[in-house]
C-alpha cells in the first residue's frame, strides 16, 4: 500500500511540474505592456536598446531553462528514491531439443532482470528467425507472464522450423546443408514511470537441414552355415550426404530377401561417418535357411537376389542427437560362404 502511494505521489508531482512548465512557457510568450503604459523615451541609443532587449530575452530564457532543469532533477530524485529502473534482457542460450528430417524444435532462453520494487508484466514477445535476410519463421507470444520485483526470470521461447516450408520457399536451400540463422526477439514490458518499453535482442548461429544417409547391403557373409541356423555378417556401406559429421551410436534394422524377412535386431554400434564421407560397418544376423525357399538357394548357388533393408540410426552431431532413417529397396546382393563351409570367400559383389 505504501509503495502504491509513493508511486502515485511521484506521478502527481511530475504532473504538477509539467503544468508549471506549460504555465511558464505561456508567460514567456506574453506580449509586452501596451504602448500607453510605457514611459516615453525621447532619445535612446540603438545599440544600448538592442543589448538590453537581448539581455531581457536571455534572462527569460535562462530562467525557463533553470526551472526545467530543476523539475528534471526532481523527477530523477523521485525515480532514485522509489527505485525504478529499466529492465535488461539477454539471450542466454539456444537449444535444439529435437531435430529430424522433417523439423527442428528450437528453444530460446531469454534472461530478463527487473530492478524495480514491483513486478512488471511481460506484455508481448515478437520473434523472427531469418537466414541471410530471408524469413524462416516468425511469431507473437502474447501475455507472457510477469517478472518478479528485484528478480530475474528465464523466459523460454519455443520455435519450430519446418524444413519442407523452408525448402519450398528457397530453392537454394538443399538437404544436407548447414545454414546461418539470426534470431531477433522484441520483449515488450510495462514499467511504471517509464511506461511501455521494447527490449530488442539478437542471436546468431547455424542450423542443419539434415539428409538421410544412403545405405547398401554389399554382401552377406556366412560365419556358420546349417539348415537349422545360420549366422551371417551383413556388410553395410553407409554414405553421409550431410555437411557435418555423424557419430553412430546404435541402429535398428530389418532385412528382407525377396519378400521374406530374414531377421531384425537392435544393437549398439560405434562408428564415425565423416561429412560427405563413407563408412563400412558389419552387423550380425541369425536366420534359418530352410524358411526362405528358392531365393536363398539361388544366392547359395552364386546368383544375386533382391533385398530390402529398413531401420534407423542414432547419431550424435554438432547440433545434437538425431535419429535418422535408413532404407534400401530394390538392391541386389549375394551370399558369401567361408572356405570351410565350401565358399570361395572372395570379395566380389554384385550390386
Amino acid at each position: 500500500m505504501c509503495k502504491a502511494q509513493s508511486v502515485n505521489s511521484g506521478l502527481a508531482l511530475r504532473g504538477c511540474c509539467l503544468e508549471l512548465i506549460r504555465f511558464l512557457s505561456k508567460l514567456h510568450q506574453l506580449p509586452g505592456m501596451a504602448s500607453s503604459d510605457k514611459p516615453e523615451v525621447v532619445e535612446r541609443d540603438v545599440k544600448e536598446k538592442g543589448h538590453k532587449e537581448d539581455d531581457k530575452e536571455e534572462g527569460k530564457g535562462g530562467f525557463i531553462e533553470k526551472v526545467k532543469d530543476f523539475i528534471h532533477d526532481i523527477g530523477e530524485k523521485i525515480e532514485e528514491t522509489i527505485g525504478f529502473g529499466k529492465p535488461t534482457a539477454d539471450v542466454a542460450a539456444v537449444h535444439i531439443p529435437k531435430i529430424n528430417l522433417e523439423r527442428a524444435d528450437i528453444v530460446i532462453d531469454v534472461l530478463i532482470k527487473n530492478p524495480n520494487p514491483i513486478p512488471i508484466p511481460l506484455i508481448d514477445i515478437n520473434y523472427l528467425v531469418e537466414s541471410a535476410g530471408r524469413k524462416l519463421v516468425s511469431g507473437l507470444i502474447p501475455d507472457s507472464g510477469t517478472i518478479h520485483a528485484h528478480g530475474e526470470e528465464t523466459v523460454k521461447i519455443p520455435v519450430t522450423l519446418i524444413y519442407d516450408d523452408i525448402k519450398n520457399a528457397y530453392d537454394d536451400i538443399k538437404p544436407g546443408m548447414i545454414i546461418p540463422y539470426k534470431i531477433k526477439v522484441d520483449l515488450i514490458v510495462d514499467v511504471p514511470v517509464f511506461g511501455r518499453l521494447t527490449l530488442p535482442l539478437e542471436k546468431n548461429g547455424e542450423i542443419p537441414i539434415p539428409y538421410k544417409p544412403d545405405i547398401d547391403l554389399e554382401k552377406i557373409k556366412f560365419e556358420r552355415f546349417s539348415f537349422e541356423e545360420t549366422v551371417a555378417i551383413l556388410h553395410l556401406k553407409l554414405e553421409n550426404k550431410n555437411d557435418f559429421d555423424l557419430a553412430l551410436n546404435s541402429l535398428d534394422y530389418e532385412v528382407w530377401l525377396s519378400d521374406a524377412s530374414i531377421g531384425a535386431a537392435e544393437l549398439t554400434k560405434s562408428a564415425k561417418i565423416d561429412k560427405n564421407g563413407i563408412s563400412y560397418i558389419d552387423i550380425p544376423i541369425t536366420f534359418r535357411p530352410k524358411d526362405f525357399g528358392s531365393a536363398l538357394w539361388d544366392m547359395i548357388r552364386g546368383k544375386g537376389t533382391g533385398y530390402t533393408m529398413k531401420g534407423h540410426i542414432d547419431v550424435d552431431t554438432p547440433f545434437g542427437a538425431m535419429k535418422l532413417p535408413i532404407s534400401k529397396e530394390g538392391g541386389t546382393t549375394r551370399l558369401k560362404k567361408n572356405k570351410e563351409d565350401g565358399g570361395d570367400d572372395d570379395d566380389d559383389d554384385e550390386d
